[in-house]
């Protein structure tokens, strides 16, 4: 099976964010959207996220690795094209192993 592309990604994190968990954002949605400060996340909706990208990819994610990571570099906010970076990263790992 072939790792989805980056732009593949961004389409399916678009297409979740569009209505999200009650929230609708008609927004352009790209790399440098702020999933807080721009979409308007709180952090229960960033864990449900995570779920929906763990069904939708069928896999699971080191999503706590992520926010560390993001922790430590002192991010308040975290823009759409890291975290698609992140889930191409992890996919193609994946990926590589099977």
């Amino acid at each position: 099976m072939m790792s989805p592309t980056r732009e593949r990604i961004l389409d399916d994190v678009r297409n979740l964010l569009r209505d999200f968990n009650g929230k609708e954002y008609s927004g352009d949605i790209g790399t440098e959207t702020l999933l807080f400060g721009d979409i308007g996340l709180v952090s229960i909706d960033a864990v449900i996220l995570a779920e929906a990208l763990e069904q939708l990819y069928e896999r699971q994610f080191p999503f706590s690795m992520f926010l560390a990571e993001i922790g430590r570099e002192g991010l308040g906010d975290i823009r759409l094209g890291r975290l698609v970076a992140f889930l191409h990263d992890q996919i193609t790992v994946g990926s590589s192993k099977d």
